[in-house]
């Protein structure tokens, strides 16, 4: 009789890929929601230009801290003092 097989193990879900895919959207969203609220299309332009920033900044200070181990301080948290 053969012994059970093992679950293959399920993939690694990328959340600050997630996070990035969700932010590129609005980037696309918001201005398209702008216009059609009567914006000029020069003051939409530049919050898609503000909107890119801010997730260009988001993600690259995600993937830093994924790739950072989390340190643990000599703070408040410690224990066993």
């Amino acid at each position: 009789m053969r012994p059970p097989s093992e679950p293959s193990p399920a993939p690694a879900h990328d959340a600050a890929g997630d996070v990035v895919r969700w932010a590129v959207f609005s980037c696309l969203l918001v201005p398209a929601v702008l216009v059609a609220h009567g914006t000029s299309v020069g003051s939409a332009a530049l919050w898609a230009l503000g909107l890119a920033c801010v997730t260009t900044a988001c993600r690259i200070l995600l993937r830093r801290s994924e790739r950072t181990p989390a340190h643990v301080g000599e703070g408040a948290h410690r224990r066993g003092r």
